[in-house]
């Protein structure tokens, strides 16, 4: 994942207003647990989940799992 966004800007926390970093993260995901390095913000700790992310993988393992 970039640590930067299509126009080469760093990701800034709405919240906070602080610079996101790249940090790992346990995610639970439709009773899976995972640990997967994603932005977050060093202050409040929200977490950014990317379009490529939300619509990618994340829609692929939901799909697989109905198909079941």
């Amino acid at each position: 994942m970039k640590e930067e966004n299509e126009h080469n800007m760093p990701w800034i926390c709405g919240k906070c207003e602080k610079k996101l970093v790249l940090r790992k993260v346990k995610v639970s995901y439709l009773g899976g647990n995972f640990e997967v390095d994603l932005m977050k913000c060093p202050q409040c700790n929200n977490v950014f989940i990317g379009e490529d992310l939300a619509l990618g993988k994340m829609l692929e393992v939901e799909k697989g799992l109905e198909d079941k």
